[in-house]
């Protein structure tokens, strides 16, 4: 996949020559694997700065569950959640934070508590100001496919062309945060693993990531603990959380999406992340 060169605010990536770790921080309730487990202040901080030692270039942190079939939370509650974490970590971290937001204001609150990057799953879908206040901060701006809302989503899912409907779908959000004033050099694309796909759309695009380079801009990914790396391993989603063939399939998925050039992935356990994506990286640019 092409290499990028990224700088805004007061950061910058080099995307291409390595595969890059984005840390996940859910400070929810209800969030699948990991709900509650750092909706306290003290171990959010403590969980984000252990990521960070083990080699996070990213913490994304999110304060509204997207986990299939959940509802919705309204944005003060989601600025309770996430507001004091972002402003405990953000003059403490070397590294950029992440806001994993559908809404602007929430997004607009984070930026100004020391955010710079704006992680929206529904790629402006929900609420199109996120592109104005991405524009307006100068932050950097992720755009995710999702086949519907995290209530609806995985309702029977169906493609006619699954790479050309995901592909028209992300140009077009591009095109729309473009129109809104962000730079196409601030924005980042996600094809959305898990977000309206069953099992085999997302073993297929997996084994095809590299299609999204025609986009022409960086692809993230996100497979950590999905439902279909737990039915692919045991034909059903009965594996208990935090059950160790999960973390496997999670690093199994991440060493295949690394080998075709990835630019950055997201997820749970960033130190075996890490020491996957050595030999990987190691031997995709030997």
């Amino acid at each position: 996949m092409k290499a990028y060169k990224l700088k805004w605010m007061d950061h910058s990536l080099e995307l291409g020559h390595r595969t890059h770790v984005m840390g996940i921080l859910n400070v929810t309730p209800d969030s699948f694997s990991d709900g509650g487990k750092f909706s306290a202040l003290d171990k959010a901080i403590s969980h984000a700065e252990q990521m960070v030692m083990e080699g996070a270039d990213i913490i994304d942190i999110g304060g509204e569950s997207s986990r299939p079939f959940s509802e919705p939370v309204s944005a003060e509650e989601e600025m309770r959640r996430v507001l004091p974490v972002i402003e405990h970590l953000a003059p403490r971290l070397d590294v950029p934070i992440s806001i994993d937001t559908t809404k602007s204001e929430v997004a607009r609150r984070a930026i100004e508590a020391g955010a710079s990057i704006i992680n929206d799953i529904s790629a402006l879908g929900i609420d199109g100001e996120i592109g104005r206040v991405a524009a307006k901060t100068g932050a950097l701006l992720i755009l995710m496919h999702m086949l519907g809302s995290p209530k609806t989503m995985q309702i029977r899912p169906e493609y006619t062309n699954l790479f050309e409907e995901i592909k028209t779908y992300l140009e077009k959000a591009i095109k729309k945060a473009v129109t809104a004033g962000v730079p196409k050099d601030k924005i980042i694309v996600d094809p959305g693993i898990g977000f309206g796909k069953t099992t085999k759309h997302n073993l297929q695009l997996i084994h095809h990531i590299d299609r999204m380079d025609r986009l022409d801009t960086p692809v993230l990914l996100g497979p950590s603990r999905k439902a279909f790396i737990r039915k692919t391993i045991s034909g059903c989603e009965e594996l208990p959380v935090g059950h160790p063939d999960i973390e496997s399939g999670t690093q199994a998925v991440i060493a295949a999406a690394a080998i075709k050039g990835i630019h950055i992935v997201r997820v749970h356990r960033v130190a075996e992340t890490r020491k996957t994506l050595r030999i990987i990286d190691a031997i995709r640019t030997s």
